[in-house]
């Protein structure tokens, strides 16, 4: 392992850190996914309805959403060390509040207590593991972050179905716990100060304007699947999201200092890689979302057995992340996402032609083979678009990155739960036929359902391809030096 110091020129046992790092980092992400199968436990423990309990998801992705773009500003203001000390330890508070709470507004307190450490430790894992390995290195250093960020989310439903039928929902926070002390034990001795600081003063308003403007943006979206596009509260926050984050932008394009660097798209080799991981993500969570549903409506299976069926395709892209980190640093990522994105759209292809009677296991092996596409893209297109800004730039560069897929997500969410809810809709059988021909009915409402699952999917192709076109215009060498850099942005 390559010798490294930190900002006052002490060596770093570097293996010891990112040990450190994934670690608490593979934990947190965990937690985003791991109530997905205990909404009806909880619901019959607090007695409380479906849109209440969606709410320990949808605080959870606001107040983590509004985080990210601090992140940036709490980088270069607080000392590495205590910064990931400070984020953990928050998570550490949100969870034994989660874990004791007797009534759903603790509950939920704890979780959006929980949000705020997490909205800083993901894009701090990408700061500090950009800072302390070279370019030429940085795509194995972020294909082992691929281990956290890509196989955490998806074990977590799988996780939290064998929990809850056997332990309670309690366990779920309480498992974590050991963890958290383990990771704030290990942050005392092995995390160490490696990111420079600046010590730049906060732009109350762009704080405000990015709050609130993500905010609503995200809340809006959030709101879609239950209430649809048209609703009034949906639009209203959509609308007023944008127009707050428009004034966000403006500011910041005019500012000295700016809280949150933008004209980091002036390199044509970020904003590429940004959008293109984006169109990866949004595919890939599209699909996580919709074939559980599907396994569970149309199949008749558990939430612990359709986690178990998705099971294989997280280890596959557990397994790959870090070789495909080290192809990454030898042929660079345009080779890699243009095979990747035509894996996961081929892969993605079956699942628009799914019948009742499709058997489990192909649709297991096909996931698998999907999430091997993602492996190649999701990761190397980050430490691309990273490569390509100066190390001071790079943690503007992780919060703008993490901002738009956090949004590009929540997008992805609410489109496609429109779609498999409009199409199934439209093309139900009408009521009277209940009481006329209640066998036609079931037939025709499950083949409409069915019909929504295809458009919902088709959908999902649609990125996948759209992403994979644009792959052409990736850069063909491996960036080995940083094309923005602070002196250009301050043009």
């Amino acid at each position: 392992m390559q010798e490294v110091r930190d900002t006052k020129g002490r060596k770093i046992n570097v293996a010891l850190l990112v040990v450190t790092l994934i670690t608490g980092v593979f934990i947190t992400v965990l937690n985003q996914t791991i109530l997905a199968t205990a909404f009806p436990t909880l619901m019959k423990e607090f007695n409380i309805d479906t849109g209440t309990v969606q709410w320990l998801t949808t605080g959870f992705m606001l107040v983590n959403g509004i985080m990210i773009p601090v992140s940036a500003y709490l980088a270069a203001k607080v000392p590495t060390r205590w910064l990931y000390i400070g984020a953990m330890s928050i998570f550490g508070v949100g969870t034994v509040v989660a874990f004791i709470a007797d009534n759903f507004g603790t509950l939920l307190a704890g979780r959006l207590i929980q949000a705020v450490g997490v909205g800083v430790t993901m894009p701090l894992l990408q700061n500090i593991m950009l800072s302390i390995f070279p370019p030429e290195k940085r795509g194995s250093a972020m294909g082992l972050a691929g281990l956290a960020i890509g196989v955490a989310p998806a074990i977590g439903p799988t996780l939290s179905g064998w929990v809850i039928d056997n332990f309670g929902w309690r366990t779920l926070f309480g498992m974590l716990l050991p963890v958290i002390v383990l990771v704030l034990i290990m942050s005392i001795f092995f995390m160490r100060d490696v990111l420079p600081n600046s010590n730049p003063k906060l732009d109350f308003l762009s704080l405000v304007e990015s709050s609130i403007g993500f905010g609503l943006l995200l809340y809006g979206f959030s709101e879609v699947s239950s209430n649809g596009w048209l609703d009034p509260i949906v639009l209203g926050s959509i609308a007023g999201g944008v127009v707050v984050i428009a004034l966000f932008v403006y500011r910041q394009l005019h500012m000295k200092n700016p809280f949150l660097e933008l004209r980091v798209f002036t390199s044509k080799i970020f904003t590429l890689s940004t959008i293109l991981g984006s169109i990866a993500n949004m595919a890939m969570v599209g699909v996580e979302m919709i074939l559980p549903l599907y396994l569970q409506i149309i199949h008749g299976k558990s939430a612990l057995e359709s986690g178990l069926t998705l099971l294989p395709g997280a280890l596959m892209m557990g397994v790959m992340s870090p070789i495909t980190g080290i192809v990454f640093d030898r042929i660079g990522a345009k080779r890699l996402a243009q095979l990747g994105l035509f894996i996961l759209t081929v892969g993605t292809l079956p699942y628009a032609f799914v019948t009742e009677t499709t058997p489990s296991i192909f649709i297991t092996i096909i996931y698998a083979v999907r999430m091997f596409g993602v492996s190649m893209v999701m990761m190397p297109l980050t430490t691309n678009g990273m490569n390509a800004l100066s190390g001071e730039l790079i943690r503007h560069g992780t919060a703008v990155n993490n901002t738009i897929r956090q949004v590009a997500t929540s997008m992805t969410t609410a489109i496609l739960v429109s779609i498999l809810t409009n199409v199934t809709n439209n093309t139900a059988p009408a009521k009277h036929m209940l009481t006329t021909n209640p066998l036609g009915y079931k037939h025709q409402f499950f083949s409409a359902t069915l019909n929504g699952y295809h458009a919902s999917f088709w959908c999902a192709i649609a990125f996948s391809c759209i992403g994979w076109i644009l792959t052409f215009f990736l850069n063909q060498k491996v960036v080995k030096s940083q094309d923005v850099t602070s002196k250009e942005v301050a043009k």
